[in-house]
């Protein structure tokens, strides 16, 4: 079991971080992350502090792993700060490791949330024994054009600052990918908003139970075989969640790393998997294709697979605590979290 945050309430301290790119520093795109923040203060009535590493910039950022180490270690020691959240994801946060103190995030729990690229941060978090959450970002979600997607602001409320079951997790209405290039003279422009077609039961039936464990499929990638790879029980009797990065991952490549998570026998030990959205709905079709024609390779045609998730690298989206009993309801065409994110 790992353990869980204390939930987050208005007045609350939280750090900005930056594990992976350190765009949020740059000067043409300070202006987004002052929104953002903006944005933390306004509508969650929480008081916002940058980690001192965390703006120096994108090169800066690259060029020092140990001083993105130190900002996440220094904001879980601070015992005033409450929640983390990253600024953005990247590429190569896994260079982290190397300064990385688990005892530290083990004896301060506290809410950690991103995605993409911060996946290799929640793992941090797992092997600590910390539930983390899987969800939205500062340059992103907080930040959006105009104002944040009410569905987001839904289930950051339900999941951060609850101690309630968070239950179930509808789809989204509408959803959009749209790039509009991050300057601020489109700070006034709303992304076009598509009607989403809900979710999609690909294979399976009844229902799936198990605890919440996964990531960004192209980052997992890159911590296989080290120290940060789940144990074989954290992922026995699991939902799996899955995501594509901005990318836009060749159909291939998801074939292929599905056919290494059966061949280490994770598939086949799960309860159910679920796949969010792919940016742009870009290979749509063809990821549903190759994830039924792993399955069959495998004789894993009952495994329940839900697919079309608003979680990930689209929005709006919701989060996924680490941990938490998730439900897959195949005959519904439902998804559930069955317990509280934070105590």
């Amino acid at each position: 079991m790992l353990i869980k945050p204390q939930k987050l309430k208005a007045g609350d301290k939280v750090a900005t971080i930056s594990t992976s790119s350190g765009i949020a520093g740059d000067p043409d795109i300070r202006w987004r992350y002052d929104q953002g923040v903006k944005r933390l203060e306004e509508v969650f009535n929480l008081e916002v502090v940058p980690m001192p590493n965390s703006l120096k910039g994108s090169e800066y950022i690259y060029e020092h792993p140990e001083a993105r180490a130190e900002d996440l270690m220094e904001a879980f020691r601070d015992e005033t700060i409450k929640g983390i959240i990253a600024n953005i994801g990247g590429d190569d946060s896994v260079r982290l490791l190397p300064y990385i103190d688990f005892e530290v995030i083990r004896n301060n729990p506290k809410v950690f949330m991103g995605f993409s690229d911060v996946t290799v941060s929640h793992l941090f978090c797992h092997k600590a024994g910390l539930s983390s959450f899987y969800g939205p970002a500062i340059l992103t979600d907080f930040a959006e054009n105009v104002e944040m997607d009410a569905y987001t602001v839904n289930m950051l409320n339900r999941t951060l600052f609850s101690e309630e079951t968070i239950g179930n997790i509808p789809p989204a209405k509408e959803w959009t990918s749209e790039h509009l290039e991050w300057e601020e003279a489109n700070k006034n422009i709303r992304r076009k908003m598509q009607t989403n077609s809900g979710y999609e039961v690909l294979q399976g039936s009844g229902i799936a139970r198990g605890r919440l464990i996964g990531g960004c499929i192209d980052v997992l990638e890159m911590v296989k075989g080290t120290e940060l790879w789940p144990k074989k029980d954290a992922w026995t009797g699991g939902i799996i969640f899955f995501e594509t990065s901005e990318e836009k991952t060749p159909p291939e490549d998801i074939k292929r790393w599905l056919r290494n998570y059966a061949t280490q026998g994770i598939l086949q030990k799960a309860g159910g998997i679920i796949f969010g959205k792919p940016k742009d709905e870009t290979y749509y079709e063809e990821y549903k294709e190759v994830i039924s024609r792993v399955m069959k390779e495998y004789d894993l045609e009952n495994l329940p697979v839900l697919y079309n998730l608003n979680f990930g690298h689209t929005e709006p989206k919701f989060l996924l605590p680490y941990g938490a009993q998730a439900e897959i309801n195949c005959s519904e065409k439902t998804f559930s979290i069955l317990e509280s994110g934070v105590e």
